[in-house]
């Protein structure tokens, strides 16, 4: 990784700035961390580009409003090219030009459907007040006489009452109009004891749900018709039905003037009918338009927005009339830059060349890990972790095989292996045409790591094929090394050996009565070596840590003790494991007296050989001089520890005194020492540990050794728990494949001791609901258990022991980045 700076002419700044951009290899520094977001020398671009932005949101909006499908982007060689400042500015006219035809179509639309809506409540209104009006005609004594009685019910009339020709004789007035359905028994309430019975009020549904011309949702609504004496009754009538969100609609109380009415109302509701088709069509056109062009424009838009914020962090130089970039970029990319640069001085016709040049410098660079589709979801497993120094050992090699491999200890059967690896194999088969759903937030993480899957389902099917486990069911590939003899009913019967089963757990353990303390004594102690022998490797890898980092003396300091202490302890335990394993324990002389005793506890030897070193019991005798390498071990580990702690404080203040007593100022690149010059006067010196990018960073001896302290008892414990931890292997293991069973043994088995058809029936069933709670919960639920379960070995008790995760990502400016991020570019500070 190398830092350059590369002198850009003003004049075709944004082209070459865009060439960088489809490279993606620079990653610019803010030049300018003093100066406000809003008074840098390109914020008007900016400004202009956003509102394109909007005016282009705002068209994929109506256009997703009216059902239509932006079309695919441009060849990529007509999106690739940059573009010039007339061709933004004509952009620009385009998109406004679209904007003002689009709003003023939705206006006019607008106000033609309100029209239309209109008509259509008119009419209804026209249409069912008709036999009100007559049945008021017929009955106006009663309505006079109820007027008279005002303790009339409203609600319990017998009769409706309308006004028709003749109501004028009795001085009646009417209010019509439509509500909502859902407010009619309010309203009535309402209307009854603001004017104390003093009305008549009728009603009648519509059929059809009318579109309300407010909300534009379509709504149950009444015609009603009220009528009522005096003016202030009626003005009060129309306050509560407009408070209601009632409408109230003018007719005549003259039968041929409503007919006439009714007639000139239908023709202007085919007439505007008509105009609101019309204009539909025209705004549907107008969206097709913009809809062929629109990923296109977007596309630009949002490129040309992120050169002009890129361009901001530059500095500008007023004499040279060249903008000043610096960024970190990889060191075999510099070729590529400079042949960009080229290409934009051919491309958009500059006089004058781009400059690019390496800057030394002693500033750590962000850190960049080359993936590809297949890598990049183990990579991200480390990252979220932390981002590793520039230089550090990356664990997402070793997390390639490392993950799924304990993952599958966890899982291991080989049918739900088979099930996760079909699907996996499945959604790579098809990764391009499910790349649409990448986004969604369930699927999408399954999406980004199908290849985790895939290696964890085949990884899952290798274990369950070394458990002997499908579905929870033994398989007979060989025969088996145990023979059944002398089996008797309502007995217990033992296995006799006669022979060795070629590979995995012997068939014949599966149903047997000791089968669990069988399981449970293998894969307990197969989860402490895989965790001894990850966690050593770990301590390996700090190797490569000390030797790039300059920091040899931390070999011997740091990590031969280190391992030695965990060699000492559970290395030895591991040696013990392999070794009762490999050892006969039931074996025979020619008489049939057995050769040895009882195999011994290996979790008392350990624990024995802490509390009494040196000695060991007969029970927990393993081999000849066994007590003698015990002490021995024992002391190592012991040593260890004040080695760890005091080696590295102790040297580096060696290292400080030597360096002084040379009369250097300064401290030797190799030396991590640095002296505030006061040791002399008996003050404590100062010891630096940690370089930042200015190199400044100190700390005092005395915070070194609390520093060391806490290191060295962090490591020693963890050892233990650590080590611990990894009996989750065996303890997730053993749930699933018990789970597995308990399953297999409520669900299916119980069928196969049924008879005749009934029997059919109950297999055809209990697979089905077998097979979905399987999937269910031992596939998807076990397995996203063992997933964390796996994720959290490799964090804490792999990641632990070397990796420190305290860099930076290498983030470059690329167009591939800005285009998939839905936010846009965001100005950098």
């Amino acid at each position: 990784m190398s830092l350059v700076q590369v002198y850009i002419p003003t004049e075709g700044a944004a082209t070459v700035v865009s060439e960088i951009g489809e490279l993606g290899v620079i990653e610019f520094r803010d030049l300018n961390p003093n100066v406000n977001a809003f008074q840098r020398a390109f914020v008007s671009d900016i400004r202009r580009f956003d509102e394109m932005e909007r005016k282009l949101r705002f068209l994929a909006a109506q256009m997703e409003k009216a059902s239509i499908t932006a079309q695919p982007l441009m060849p990529d060689e007509e999106v690739g090219r940059v573009r010039t400042a007339q061709e933004m500015i004509s952009l620009e006219a385009i998109l406004n030009n679209h904007e003002t035809r689009v709003l003023s179509l939705n206006d006019a639309y607008a106000k033609l459907l309100r029209t239309s809506l209109e008509l259509t409540e008119q009419n209804c209104v026209l249409q069912r007040t008709t036999g009100f009006f007559q049945v008021a005609q017929d009955h106006q004594e009663e309505i006079r006489r109820s007027f008279e009685e005002p303790s009339t019910p409203l609600l319990q009339s017998q009769f409706h009452l309308e006004a028709g020709d003749d109501s004028q004789r009795i001085h009646l007035g009417f209010v019509a109009g439509v509500i909502a359905r859902q407010r009619l028994p309010t309203f009535e309430r309402v209307l009854w004891r603001a004017l104390r019975g003093n009305l008549h009020m009728n009603h009648v549904e519509i059929d059809e749900p009318v579109t309300d011309p407010l909300t534009e949702e379509a709504v149950q609504k009444d015609v009603f018709v009220i009528f009522g004496h005096g003016a202030e009754i009626m003005k009060k009538i129309r306050k509560i039905a407009e408070s209601l969100g009632g409408t109230i609609y003018n007719i005549d109380a003259n039968a041929d003037m409503r007919r006439d009415h009714a007639l000139n109302v239908q023709n202007r509701l085919e007439e505007v009918e008509s105009v609101l088709e019309s204009t539909k069509a025209a705004r549907i056109d107008e969206l097709n338009a913009v809809a062929r062009s629109l990923n296109t424009w977007m596309t630009l838009v949002k490129k040309e927005k992120a050169v002009y914020h890129t361009m901001n962090l530059f500095n500008y130089d007023v004499n040279s009339k060249c903008l000043i970039a610096e960024g970190w970029c990889a060191t075999n990319r510099l070729h590529d830059i400079r042949r960009a640069l080229q290409t934009a001085r051919d491309n958009g016709n500059m006089e004058s060349h781009s400059i690019v040049h390496v800057l030394p410098t002693n500033k750590e660079p962000p850190t960049f890990h080359r993936t590809n589709k297949f890598t990049e979801g183990f990579q991200s497993i480390v990252d979220a972790y932390g981002i590793a120094r520039y230089g550090e050992v990356n664990p997402g090699l070793f997390t390639v095989i490392s993950f799924p491999f304990l993952f599958a200890l966890m899982f291991g059967d080989l049918g739900h292996g088979a099930i996760m690896a079909a699907f996996a194999a499945w959604i790579c088969v098809r990764e391009r045409k499910l790349a649409h759903l990448a986004n969604d937030e369930l699927f999408g993480m399954v999406y980004h790591g199908r290849y985790i899957v895939l290696l964890m389902g085949l990884f899952s099917m290798y274990t369950g094929f070394i458990y002997n486990d499908i579905f929870s069911r033994p398989m007979h590939v060989w025969h088996s090394g145990w023979e059944w003899r002398n089996v008797k009913a309502n007995q217990t019967a033992e296995a006799v050996s006669v022979g060795v089963y070629p590979m995995g757990v012997d068939p014949v353990w599966h149903g047997a009565d000791n089968a669990l303390l069988f399981t449970n004594s293998y894969k307990m102690k197969m989860s402490i070596l895989f965790g001894v022998l990850q966690m050593s490797f770990g301590i390996v890898l700090t190797i490569f840590n000390h030797l790039h980092f300059k920091k040899r003396s931390s070999i011997w300091a740091e990590f031969v003790p280190q391992m030695l202490f965990m060699q000492s302890i559970f290395g030895y335990l591991s040696l013990c494991i392999l070794y009762k394993w490999s050892v006969d324990w039931y074996a025979t002389d020619a008489n049939g007296a057995p050769l040895r005793g009882q195999p011994p506890s290996l979790l008392n030897m350990l624990i024995f050989m802490f509390l009494q070193p040196g000695t060991v019991k007969p029970e927990d005798q393993l081999f000849a001089g066994q007590a003698t390498v015990q002490a021995v071990l024992l002391l190592m580990a012991v040593v260890c520890v004040p080695w760890m702690l005091l080696a590295k404080p102790l040297l580096m203040k060696a290292e400080l005194d030597r360096t002084r007593n040379a009369g250097y100022d300064t401290v030797p690149a190799n030396a991590p020492v640095a002296s505030n010059g006061a040791h002399d006067q008996g003050v404590t010196s100062t010891i630096s540990t940690e370089t930042n990018e200015d190199g400044n960073s100190a700390h005092t001896f005395g915070d070194l050794m609390i520093h060391q302290s806490i290191h060295t008892i962090e490591f020693c414990l963890n050892s233990i728990s650590n080590t611990a931890s990894y009996l989750r292997l065996w303890a997730l293991s053993l749930a699933h494949a018990q789970l597995s069973s308990v399953l297999w043994d409520m669900v299916i088995a119980p069928c196969f001791y049924m008879k005749g058809t009934a029997r059919i029936f109950a297999l055809f069933i209990a697979f089905a609901f077998w097979f979905i709670t399987s999937v269910g919960i031992l596939i998807v639920m076990e397995g996203l258990s063992a997933f964390l379960h796996a994720l959290r070995l490799h964090w804490v008790e792999f990641n632990s022991k070397f990796y420190e995760g305290s860099g930076r990502k290498f983030v470059p400016f690329s167009f591939t980045d800005v285009l998939t991020n839905e936010g846009g570019p965001q100005e950098q500070e």
